[in-house]
């Protein structure tokens, strides 16, 4: 188990981005959660401290909780590969999708449970009676027996989830129950997640948020964009970063040529992970889009092997890269794979950043999404948007008032017809684009997700778990 560093932020700076009222409210419940937790150590464990959506948010949040006074701290569990194939295989069926196929059995729960024993024993070093633990998705479940016997309160955030009821999802909750019904309160991102059985009365529904001023979404003019992307090796070098430090990593672009100067672009970036359903974006984009346009796709995602908690990485992009290769050779050409380096968050942010704003189209057809920070990300950034209706995502897109849902992720041209609308119709594509913007503004920025998670501190505070207290040395 390792702790992460976090650089702390002040909260001053979104006075810029809220209303005046809002950013009193903000500043005002991080006082309050400050004077509650005076002595309280607030820790955060996951399973990755880079690539995906819950590492950015926690390094986000973590940064602007320190500056207000609180303890908050984070820690990432370490295991080897069995253990990230058994929780990746946990995470799909909670999702409704059978992942790989394999069995949640004794052997399974044999692994869990060896990882989540050492965890437990490292976490005993440094957790105290009275501290509070947020335990982040299947990975760090098992950990909430272990953290009530510290006499500590164990909160289960679930980033992941369901629309609707299925056998697969009711086999992860049987694998996760046991460990749960430890756990003082559990924090879903949509109220449809909420598995059936919990008591409801220690059910809070928090719906994820984005930094505006992180490096992934902070302002970039077009002269920024086009650097940052030559840079990286995602178009062609034309631009420099103005005696800026250049970046030092660049792109695995999987490409016949780069991204000619001026053509129309529609971008997904996600993980390689078969529930964002990268091979059928390409799929759609070929059939439905390529023909009736000059538009390149740009599909990216992180360096295949640098997400230790997903081990389907390096399959799902060989995948697209089979998928790719089919096209004919003019669609091909236009078809565009970016492997982004992740060895320096920042860097890897930047170019997200500019490949979001590069494009005129950002689409995420994503099968299940649990929240989806990229479709918020492109909103944020002014960006028109087409995106599958599932999940949390349907919570962020207003269809037709500020991007455009798919009914059916699986229907190709659906997802076609819906990006050549944006790709033709230029002015309503800039509006939906505004509105995305303010509705980002208004739901999904991080003072919003404080507030929320400071009321839920002091209610837990306030109110301590019942039990044993195990002594930190055993």
């Amino acid at each position: 188990m390792i702790e992460v560093e976090v650089q702390s932020d002040h909260p001053a700076r979104f006075r810029r981005v809220i209303p005046r009222d809002r950013f009193r409210e903000f500043r005002e419940a991080g006082r309050r959660a400050a004077e509650r937790l005076r002595g309280v150590t607030v820790w955060n464990v996951n399973s990755t401290e880079r690539g995906g959506g819950v590492a950015e948010m926690l390094r986000c949040l973590l940064g602007y909780t320190r500056i207000a006074g609180l303890d908050a701290r984070w820690l990432v569990i370490e295991g080897a590969p069995d253990f990230f194939e058994v929780t990746k295989r946990i995470h799909n069926r909670i999702h409704g999708s059978p992942g790989d196929g394999g069995p949640l059995d004794e052997r399974a729960r044999a692994v869990y449970d060896r990882v989540t024993e050492a965890a437990g024993h490292e976490l005993a070093q440094r957790v105290a009676p009275g501290d509070v633990v947020l335990l982040h998705d299947p990975q760090t479940a098992g950990l909430a027996p272990r953290v009530r016997r510290l006499g500590a309160t164990a909160v289960w955030r679930c980033h992941v989830g369901s629309d609707d009821p299925s056998p697969l999802a009711d086999e992860a909750w049987a694998f996760l129950c046991p460990f749960l019904l430890e756990a003082e309160a559990y924090v879903f991102s949509r109220r449809e997640f909420v598995w059936s059985g919990l008591d409801s009365g220690r059910v809070q529904v928090i719906p994820p948020s984005i930094d505006a001023f992180s490096a992934k979404n902070r302002d970039l003019d077009g002269d920024e964009v086009r650097a940052i992307l030559a840079a990286s090796g995602v178009v062609p070098a034309a631009a420099s970063l103005d005696g800026r430090p250049p970046l030092t990593s660049r792109a695995r672009m999987v490409e016949d040529l780069p991204v000619p100067p001026g053509a129309p672009v529609v971008t997904q970036v996600s993980r390689w992970d078969g529930l964002k359903d990268p091979m059928g974006v390409i799929e759609g984009f070929a059939a439905h889009v390529a023909r009736s346009s000059a538009a390149h796709l740009v599909v990216a995602g992180p360096s295949e092997d640098s997400v230790a908690d997903d081990p389907e990485g390096v399959e799902v992009l060989r995948r697209c890269v089979e998928v790719r290769a089919a096209l004919p050779p003019e669609v091909r050409a236009r078809v565009h794979l970016a492997c982004l380096p992740m060895d320096d968050a920042d860097e890897n942010a930047l170019i997200v950043n500019a490949l979001q704003r590069y494009a005129d189209v950002v689409v995420q057809k994503s099968l299940a999404e649990g929240f989806g920070l990229t479709v918020a990300e492109a909103m944020w950034k002014a960006r028109p948007v087409v995106a599958s209706r599932v999940g949390g995502i349907q919570d962020q897109v207003d269809d037709g008032h500020n991007g455009l849902l798919i009914d059916d992720p699986a229907d190709l041209r659906e997802f076609g017809q819906a990006v050549l609308v944006l790709l033709e119709q230029t002015e309503r594509a800039h509006a939906l684009g505004l509105a995305a913007r303010e509705s980002v503004r208004d739901r999904f920025l991080a003072p919003r997700h404080l507030n929320q998670y400071a009321d839920l501190l002091r209610q837990l505070v306030a109110s301590p778990p019942a039990g044993a207290v195990e002594q930190a040395a055993t």
